[in-house]
């Protein structure tokens, strides 16, 4: 190992690289918790999703150590997860097998645009700006659906939402919640967001909240009612013209988002760790692989898109530096499948402040974004604020896709647009009239 990981190159060794791997694993383990949570609300179940997302980060993780050498782990993306459920599953009426057929077809997509060199064509042409509001508006997408969870904000006739009561115990309980996790965050606390559910749904049960579990350590749940679940339902499905139109929209919307999001996190990730030289990435290909293969398996176990985690530039700041700290991580998600029984504490009260803060982070790109120039604050904005407001991800990014060439053509910088905007104009302008 010592050898394969070239420790002495990059001066590290075993402790050093455990200790980062334990660090990510903390800083990244409220997915175990909050993915179930969310697509349970698709209709599938928790336990089974508890299984396929700690499977999927595992597996994905050790191939990102393993083949790639980075200290990277993986595992089902949020913004990815809320798109499938409040996207897909509810907006669209998708059923979730379908839905998971579209994860697997993304994967299988994304494996064959890197095999073949497209991504940096992809890449390119998207604007930077654009990448930027995306990142964002999931963010505050994903704060919305927290909100929402907690009920800091409930439904109103009069102005469609409003504040709820704050002295509901639930709602009381989550403000707690994110109080206490804030401070962490603030604090610098590595997996803050973990120790904020943890002391959350311990304050829950010590107060009658939230129901103390039987058990700490229990068996794995099994994957009966998602593995396999993409392809044992096509044959029952009656595949129309209008279901055919949306699953294409569906893949592509999976495929941009983790695509780009990987992107971002590989570079951001593997520059702190001291890889990046001369802005180049080595070894991209094997890394972009190893997150691709992981979406396909996590869909055929049954979770959402697995995708590179930016949680885990904490374990590169405590002191990582080669694929061993994504073996340890990897391992660790594989040990926790026997904590199922911890499910029922995590109640929607101990998970919103995670989504809220999750939000805060994803949300710091905007700061990115040129809003001095009209051009680009047109389409960034309504990127950003029709996520969350219509409750639809792709919705967001059809909006920013179809006003950015408008608004760059009027400004006279026809130039700058590369041709593959075109093409998704009236790609997302077709959405548009398919939605109508």
């Amino acid at each position: 190992m010592n050898r394969y990981f070239e420790f002495e190159k990059w001066g590290t060794n075993y402790r050093q690289e455990s200790v980062a791997g334990l660090t990510t694993f903390l800083s990244m383990a409220y997915i175990l918790f909050v993915n179930p949570l969310i697509l349970g609300d698709a209709g599938m179940e928790q336990g089974a999703v508890f299984t396929a997302t700690a499977l999927a980060a595992a597996i994905g993780t050790l191939i990102m150590g393993l083949f790639a050498k980075y200290p990277i782990a993986l595992a089902p993306g949020m913004g990815l997860n809320a798109f499938f459920t409040y996207t897909v599953v509810l907006g669209m009426g998708i059923p979730w097998q379908v839905a998971l057929f579209g994860v697997f077809l993304s994967g299988i997509i994304f494996i064959l645009i890197t095999v073949i060199g497209v991504r940096e064509k992809i890449i390119n042409a998207i604007p930077e700006q654009l990448k930027y509001a995306v990142a964002s508006g999931i963010g505050l997408f994903i704060a919305f659906v927290g909100l929402q969870n907690a009920e800091f904000i409930v439904p109103d006739e009069a102005t469609a939402v409003s504040l709820g009561n704050m002295t509901n115990p639930g709602t009381a309980l989550a403000a707690f919640g994110l109080f206490v996790t804030a401070i962490l965050i603030v604090r610098g606390v590595h997996g803050g967001i973990f120790y904020g559910m943890v002391i959350t749904a311990v304050a829950g049960m010590i107060v009658g909240i939230i129901q103390v579990p039987t058990a700490v350590v229990g068996s794995i749940p099994s994957l009966s009612s998602t593995f396999g679940a993409a392809f044992t339902v096509l044959g029952e499905i009656e595949w129309t013209s209008d279901l055919v139109i949306q699953m294409v929209i569906i893949v592509l919307t999976f495929l941009f988002v983790d695509f780009f999001d990987t992107a971002g996190t590989l570079f951001a990730v593997a520059n702190q760790a001291g890889y990046v030289k001369n802005n180049k990435l080595p070894r991209a290909t094997r890394a972009l692989l190893s997150d691709s293969s992981a979406t396909s398996i996590g869909a055929v176990l049954g979770t959402s898109t697995t995708t590179a985690f930016v949680e885990s530039s904490s374990g590169v700041a405590a002191g990582g530096r080669t694929g061993f700290v994504s073996v340890v991580t990897g391992l660790l998600f594989l040990v926790s499948l026997f904590f199922s029984p911890l499910l029922v504490v995590v109640t929607e009260s101990v998970t919103a402040p995670a989504l809220i803060l999750v939000g805060v982070l994803m949300a710091s790109s905007l700061r990115l974004i040129e809003w001095n120039k009209i051009e680009i604050a047109i389409p960034a904005f309504l990127t950003v604020a029709a996520m969350p407001l219509t409750y639809s991800i792709a919705t967001g990014i059809a909006m920013g896709f179809v006003f950015y060439p408008i608004t760059m053509l009027i400004k006279g910088k026809g130039r700058d647009i590369h041709p593959v905007m075109y093409v998704l104009f009236f790609v997302f302008i077709a959405y548009f009239v398919f939605l109508g």
